[in-house]
């Protein structure tokens, strides 16, 4: 019998019977309960468990078909997946969700009722990880071998609460009652070391041998990704952190020492307890840094694993693998690499050298500054001895090279060096990774061209051919067909088939219908159900929309002064007939980043004050939902008919909320920054609403010399705004937001304040005409195909990984 196969594996029931049959065999042999007595989370675990089961079976065959294919595999290392919440997914991509349905109720529940018992794992922040999630999918979509490698954090970023006092932290424990979608792996555990001592290696000038003073374990578990339509399953690996067996110290247990006789297990697991500690003192620093350790050194090991089981020798490594760095927090994976191969495995180190180049691919996802880390060479030398060593190595050859092609320009060396020598000696992170790959990329046309014009403009003279761009996309499974279930049965019926879901270019396939007058009844029908059930304000309102990690490049500012504008004007003439509108607020401030957390209190603040004013709160609402997470976004999204994406130019890498708002029919008013400039293009000059400064401008602004009291002093509506936030009447908070804007307005706010009012009005304009702006929202879905994780996935296999799917064949 061959295993591998899967044969002699019990085939799993797709009737409502067989189904049926299933779920209660997990009910008594896994949950250890009867029908009689089983409580809605013993139905919910067993229904995960069972569609989890008809996954694992394709599991089996996506490995034996992976395996014996023997291919180049993608191994994508991130700090963050937003994954969202398992079931429903898991229910379409397996086509079981009818048979689950009818399994359900005969058990005494709604499929509704248990949908609402999944929590979506707290592994991630922003569009990082919703995008690391959707080319996940993507990829599995397109059948390409691949494995996502991550950190189990216990606590994930945080839960967080909005009240009128700003935003609260709290723990987010996602995995309290267990998570059913994940099979934990014990017995596969990495050791990973930090700090103690290299020493030399007799007849070697580059081997080191590293001696540890400190040793945790990596404990891995897996959560299967399904491709929708296909029968390929890869997974997601995700590590979690456990102290080593000689963690405990029984005699200071037993001398009463109890939290002594833990310390060690402790910090051990305090690697993998929350996502992005707090890096504002030395210890919370230290900690981050020994998390992107930690997922390097497991993940490096396990594929290093998975190479060894069909190759024998290195001269194969970088044809069979791609190892694609989402961001600068895994770039230590390049040294560690190295130090795998010269001083475990005995390779030269110009053999090592080039595999490792060949193997690395990076995508930056910045353009400011702050956000290319660096870390002190000093905390370097402490955790991570030995690969301070080899990236002094790697440096001084890569010097050798930069002074070759350039003799004599001693600037250059030291602007593209990897080690920043003052005012504090650091690691430049960014600089190591595009030394160390083969291929580098930014996520959007223009944030491509800045970085190889600005930020990494050295490093694209020396080497031209290496920097690529690859614009972002999302999944149109998530955000459309789950998340906006009417709209997308109305694309359907529309193009005639669900085939949309997996080749998205067909949605131009609506162009024709967004001048059909019952086509767009049933389109406005649709999004004012989406904003009954968000239940935010008046769905007749014009639902206006800010969904973002909260950032002060983000400009949520400038919303907050268009609101108090919208709120004087009203107070001034509230006879007047005003378009309605809901403004809604969400997302989240790192609980360091105090001039963002003044942004969220300050609209807290100026959203309470609107509530509580008769005379402008039935023409204004602002709202701000607490937690804004996918499962939040999900209901937010198919809701809102205006998209708010006013960054200033130059300043966002893409963006993935702008095009899942364009997905599903919202009209964005944004400046030409990121992906927005992309989506402009394709949607339509005409169904976009433009405003601000480019990227050229805004530059030019700062180099003449930006005084922004200059536009508080010429603008009566700007000042007026600006006067209400210093006159206390919003709290100190008002106070301190207009300071920061008045004194250095970093990011141009006041700039491009009155343009933005103009295009507001435009926006009121159009919306009074619904003809208009419902053509307007088709067409904006209509030209989002690009727009498509699953293209992503597709430029990057073409274009970067060099890589082919393999098909997976199904059940007979």
């Amino acid at each position: 019998m061959d295993l591998r196969q899967g044969i002699g594996l019990r085939k799993l029931g797709r009737t409502t019977d067989e189904f049926q049959q299933d779920l209660l065999s997990n009910l008594y042999y896994r949950r250890g309960t009867t029908v009689e007595s089983a409580s809605a989370r013993d139905a919910y675990e067993a229904l995960s468990q069972t569609v989890r089961d008809h996954l694992a079976q394709r599991r089996a065959r996506t490995a034996a078909a992976q395996f014996a294919s023997n291919p180049r595999w993608v191994y994508y290392l991130s700090a963050e997946y937003l994954l969202g919440a398992q079931l429903e997914q898991n229910l379409l991509y397996s086509g079981t969700g009818e048979p689950a349905a009818e399994a359900v109720k005969a058990l005494g529940f709604s499929l509704e009722d248990l949908e609402d018992l999944d929590v979506e794992p707290g592994l991630g922040n922003g569009g990082l990880g919703r995008l690391a999630a959707c080319l996940v999918d993507s990829l599995a979509t397109r059948d390409i071998p691949a494995v996502g490698y991550g950190i189990r954090y216990d606590l994930g970023i945080f839960r967080q609460i909005i009240t009128e006092n700003g935003q609260t932290e709290l723990p987010d424990d996602w995995a309290f009652q267990g998570n059913p979608w994940e099979f934990p792996a014990p017995d596969d555990r990495q050791t990973v070391g930090f700090y103690g001592h290299t020493e030399p290696i007799a007849g070697s000038t580059t081997r080191k041998t590293w001696v540890p003073g400190e040793i945790v374990l990596g404990e891995p578990s897996h959560m299967l990704v399904p491709g929708y339509g296909t029968e390929t399953v890869n997974i997601v690996r995700l590590w979690s952190a456990k102290a080593s067996e000689a963690s405990f110290d029984l005699s200071r247990f037993s001398a009463g020492q109890y939290a002594e006789a833990v310390q060690e297990a402790v910090r051990a697991e305090n690697i993998s307890k929350v996502l992005y500690p707090d890096d504002s003192t030395e210890l919370g620093r230290e900690l981050r840094l020994k998390q992107q350790y930690f997922l390097v050194s497991c993940s490096l090991r396990d594929i290093v694993r998975r190479f060894r089981l069909r190759n024998e020798g290195w001269d194969t490594f970088a044809d069979k693998t791609v190892i694609q760095l989402n961001d600068t927090h895994p770039t230590i994976a390049i040294p560690e690499l190295m130090r795998l191969l010269v001083d475990e495995y005995e390779v030269e180190w110009e053999k090592a050298w080039e595999i490792t180049r060949s193997t690395f691919a990076y995508t930056c996802h910045t353009l400011l500054p702050e956000a290319l880390e660096t870390w002190p060479v000093r905390m370097f030398e402490k955790l991570l001895p030995r690969h301070l060593e080899i990236i002094y190595l790697i440096n001084m050859l890569f010097l050798r090279e930069v002074e070759a092609r350039f003799p004599g320009d001693h600037d250059r060396l030291r602007r593209m060096s990897i080690i920043q020598e003052g005012p504090e000696r650091r690691v430049r992170m960014a600089h190591l990774a595009v030394v160390g790959t083969e291929a580098v990329n930014g996520v959007a046309e223009l944030h491509s061209k800045l970085l190889r014009e600005t930020v990494l403009d050295d490093f694209a003279a020396l080497w031209p051919a290496k920097f690529q761009n690859v614009t972002n996309g999302v999944s149109p499974r998530r955000f459309v067909k789950l998340a906006n279930p009417r709209l997308s049965d109305l694309i359907t019926e529309g193009l005639g088939d669900e085939t949309w879901l997996r080749d998205l270019d067909r949605l131009a396939g609506l162009e024709p219908l967004a001048d059909d007058s019952s086509f767009r009844e049933r389109w406005q029908a649709i999004k004012r159900a989406n904003k009954v059930d968000l239940a935010a304000g008046d769905p007749d309102s014009l639902t206006d929309v800010m969904i973002k990690r909260f950032h002060e490049y983000k400009r949520q500012q400038l919303k907050v002064l268009h609101v108090i504008t919208l709120y004087q004007r009203i107070r001034q003439n509230p006879a007047a007939d005003w378009v309605p509108r809901t403004v809604l607020f969400a997302g989240k401030a790192a609980p360091a980043y105090h001039a963002a957390k003044d942004i969220i209190r300050l609209i807290a603040t100026i959203a309470a004050r609107i509530e509580a004013d008769p005379v402008v709160s039935p023409h204004l609402k602002v709202v701000f939902p607490s937690n804004y997470n996918v499962t939040l976004a999900e209901r937010i999204i198919p809701a809102a008919d205006l998209s708010e994406q006013i960054s200033l130019a130059g300043k966002e890498a893409s963006g993935t909320g702008n095009m899942k708002l364009a997905l599903n029919g919202a009209v964005t008013i944004g400046t030409l920054d990121g992906a927005n400039i992309e989506i402009r293009a394709r949607v339509g000059e005409d169904n976009f609403f433009l405003f601000g400064m480019d990227a050229y401008e805004a530059a030019q602004a700062r180099i003449n010399g930006y005084h922004p009291r200059h536009f508080y002093e010429r603008d009566e509506e700007l000042r007026a705004a600006l006067d209400t936030l210093t006159s206390g009447i919003f709290g100190e908070v008002g106070r301190r937001v207009a300071a920061s804007l008045l004194d250095w307005d970093e990011y141009l706010t006041l700039a491009d304040f009155r343009s933005y009012l103009e295009s507001q009005e435009q926006v009121e304009k159009t919306w009074r005409d619904p003809t208009r702006w419902t053509r307007m929202s088709i067409l904006n879905t209509a030209h989002s195909g690009f727009f498509s994780s699953d293209r992503t996935v597709a430029d990057y296999a073409a274009r970067i990984w060099r890589v082919a799917p393999v098909p997976v064949i199904g059940e007979d």
